[in-house]
């Protein structure tokens, strides 16, 4: 039995001393969890989206480009029909387009929403959110780019109880990306 209690104490010891960190502020002064036994930062998971499409849809694969070149993940899910998809996650139909997207959470975005806001609400989701959606294919928006044409949209927040919302006013092409 004492070789027991001794032999637990010190695996304690053990255990207590590797999950101990320490956090610092990096350079804009945002505090950073530390990782002692390799003394850098712990990075919080990335953002990661499934995304059932059309295995022929070009803009899809498009708007997929924006965005995993803003950080998100994707898993590409090809389908012959998403309207299951849809269903499964009540999106009406007037608020429906060529692709869907689901976060690990469980939100979805519908169509060709920027990374920049779908970022910004995985961050903070707004209480009884179901997701958001630009409906159809909005001229200038990412994957549908067309030299510099543009098509002013919305990027509406649909709630689990059936109410929507306008999320944001996208008016010009610049105001889609992060430096914007």
């Amino acid at each position: 039995m004492n070789i027991f209690i001794k032999g637990f104490f010190t695996l304690s010891i053990v255990l207590l001393a590797a999950c101990s960190g320490e956090s610092t502020s990096d350079e804009t002064g945002s505090t950073v969890a530390k990782n002692e036994t390799a003394n850098a930062p712990i990075q919080a998971k990335p953002l990661e989206l499934t995304i059932f499409k059309s295995p022929t849809c070009g803009c899809c694969g498009k708007w997929i480009d924006h965005v995993e070149n803003n950080g998100i993940e994707t898993k590409v899910r090809n389908h012959q029909s998403i309207a299951p998809v849809k269903n499964r996650f009540h999106i009406p139909s007037n608020y429906q387009s060529c692709h869907t997207s689901v976060s690990e959470a469980g939100y979805f975005f519908e169509g060709h929403i920027p990374a920049k806001y779908i970022q910004a609400f995985l961050a903070n989701p707004p209480e009884g959110a179901a997701g958001l959606a630009v409906p159809g294919m909005p001229m200038g928006s990412p994957g549908m780019e067309v030299g510099e044409k543009f098509q002013p949209y919305q990027i509406f927040l649909l709630k689990k109880d059936g109410s929507v919302e306008v999320f944001a006013d996208v008016n010009t092409l610049e105001e889609q990306f992060n430096d914007a």
